[in-house]
């Protein structure tokens, strides 16, 4: 069974100008339980005393899905981490000959025994804690890296291998896949004799994040990474409300996941990150389930699924019909019944299309029922007139 570990409290503050205050970061950990995420990336309690103290608050709330804290490679953020009383404890360390030899002026066999020697040493304060190894920029170090360095975080006790395409980087269908990357991997783990679980966090560079991730979860992982909205360092990391519904609609994943939490949650993060829900953003943005063109509304009208691969229900949303410069006369004439015209005439029906076909030009919609209201009222009484 899949599980869905959230990292908009700690991914998503490495969004540019992002930061959530204690109190709403306690409210965003609650509303992610409601939801039914199964871990809640909290933060780094390292980076600052007010993420401590988030990340300890959120760790005692009691909430059902794990709290986890994020931690380098080294004791000091390890205590501190586990100070906090996490369920789950993510340490990370490149093992990239690029950066091992410049940056970190170490080989391969000093970043293994240093891995191996946190993990084990967090493991031995802990013998209750999920523990995560992530080589950081997974995909694109020397797989024989990886595989060594994964293999040994194993073995000195982490329970879950993270995959991570730290720049976007993977496509899929082509030789730099997920899902062959995860094969492969699973294949090194099998001729040890490991059994880790393996997560995949994959970055929206390229704007593959979430294929990649399904390429991730096609080939046996077990934990794939997301936030609300997507948020995260650059062009960010998997959105949530995507993934959640994908594996509902698409791959009958059963998790118990409340759906219809996810527009009270995405209203109340971007609010706080400041962060506008896009329009055309899938499942939540406002046009997700909005039909615009007279020959979509028309058959949309007589069967939504017509043009939709997705029931709004779902996420407790309902279709919507917008009337502007494109609308037909059945958008208009489904309008009108919402505001208690029912069987009008076609002429009537024509001149309300041609006030509203006018606004659309302007560059706005008529959404606004008593609006539509208004300009029937107009056209009724300039009928009368004319007559």
């Amino acid at each position: 069974m899949v599980k869905i570990l959230d990292a908009t409290l700690r991914e998503g503050e490495q969004t540019p100008g992002v930061y959530f205050e204690g109190h709403n970061k306690l409210a965003i950990a609650e509303k992610l339980d409601s939801v039914g995420v199964d871990i809640i990336e909290a933060g780094h309690p390292l980076i600052s005393n007010n993420i401590y103290k988030a990340v300890k608050q959120i760790a005692n709330m009691g909430l059902k899905a794990k709290v986890a804290a994020h931690s380098r490679s080294t004791k000091k953020d390890v205590d501190i981490a586990l100070d906090c009383g996490v369920d789950f404890l993510g340490i990370f360390y490149c093992v990239s000959n690029a950066r091992l030899d410049g940056v970190f002026k170490k080989d391969l066999s000093y970043a293994t025994e240093q891995i191996s020697k946190i993990i084990s040493y967090a493991r031995e304060q802990r013998p209750d804690l999920m523990i995560r190894y992530t080589p950081e920029d997974t995909v694109r170090s020397n797989f024989d890296n990886v595989a060594q360095v994964a293999v040994a975080a194993v073995k000195a006790g982490a329970d879950v291998i993270s995959i991570a395409d730290t720049t976007g980087y993977m496509i899929p269908g082509t030789d730099r896949s997920m899902y062959d990357f995860v094969t492969k991997l699973k294949l090194v783990f099998d001729k040890e004799g490991v059994a880790p679980q393996i997560a995949v966090h994959c970055h929206n560079d390229r704007g593959l994040a979430l294929a990649n991730a399904i390429d991730g979860y096609r080939a046996g992982a077990d934990i794939i990474d997301c936030t609300v909205l997507g948020i995260g360092e650059r062009a960010g990391i998997v959105d949530l409300a995507q993934l959640l519904v994908l594996f509902r609609e698409d791959f009958s994943v059963t998790n118990e996941w409340n759906l219809l939490e996810l527009n009270e949650l995405y209203e109340f993060v971007s609010h706080y990150a400041k962060i506008a829900i896009a329009k055309n953003l899938p499942i939540i943005g406002q046009n997700a389930f909005t039909h615009c063109a007279g020959v979509h509304t028309h058959a949309a009208v007589i069967n939504p699924l017509h043009y939709h691969s997705l029931a709004p229900e779902i996420v407790g949303r309902k279709m919507e019909i917008c009337l502007d410069h494109m609308s037909g006369i059945s958008s208009v004439k489904y309008g009108l019944q919402k505001i208690g015209m029912e069987d009008v005439e076609d002429t009537f029906a024509l001149q309300v299309l041609g006030e509203v076909k006018t606004i659309g030009e302007t560059g706005r919609t008529v959404n606004d029922l008593k609006e539509l209201e208004r300009i029937a009222l107009w056209c009724r009484q300039n009928t009368e007139e004319t007559a």
